[in-house]
């Protein structure tokens, strides 16, 4: 049986929440209220369902959003920069557990794109999307 899209969200949350001072959420926040670290929340983009025989793959495409902080200083510039890291950001730290826990069966952090600004809150904050592709 394939996992249920509330458990790998679930999942890639556990994962975020393993980054220092990210607040992880499972589905968008109601308010954008950026940490020192920022906040990320997983959104289901599609499902391809017959991947193999009887639901033996499905697959879950999910963007990652992160919103960092105020576009205009310096430390949400270099936390942006961190985050993208190859070694030690978003993706590793998702990639750490390629199961989400048990229900996946692998997964890959695929890009970092649409890294632009966003308005909230009389603020311009930066934010970066990040593609993660599931097997389930």
């Amino acid at each position: 049986m394939t996992a249920t899209v509330t458990e790998l969200k679930t999942g890639l949350q556990t994962r975020l929440a393993t980054i220092t001072n990210l607040r992880a959420f499972a589905q968008q926040p109601d308010q954008v209220n950026p940490s020192l670290g920022g906040i990320a929340w997983p959104t289901l983009e599609s499902i391809t369902y017959h991947g193999a025989m009887r639901a033996g793959l499905v697959t879950h495409v999910f963007t990652v959003s992160v919103i960092v902080g105020r576009a205009a200083e310096r430390t949400a510039q270099n936390l942006m920069d961190s985050y993208l890291s190859y070694d030690n950001g978003i993706r590793a730290a998702i990639e750490a557990d390629p199961t989400l826990g048990g229900y996946a069966q692998t997964l890959i952090v695929e890009e970092a794109s649409n890294i632009s600004t966003v308005d909230a809150n009389d603020t311009t904050y930066l934010t970066v999307d990040f593609r993660v592709v599931v097997y389930a």
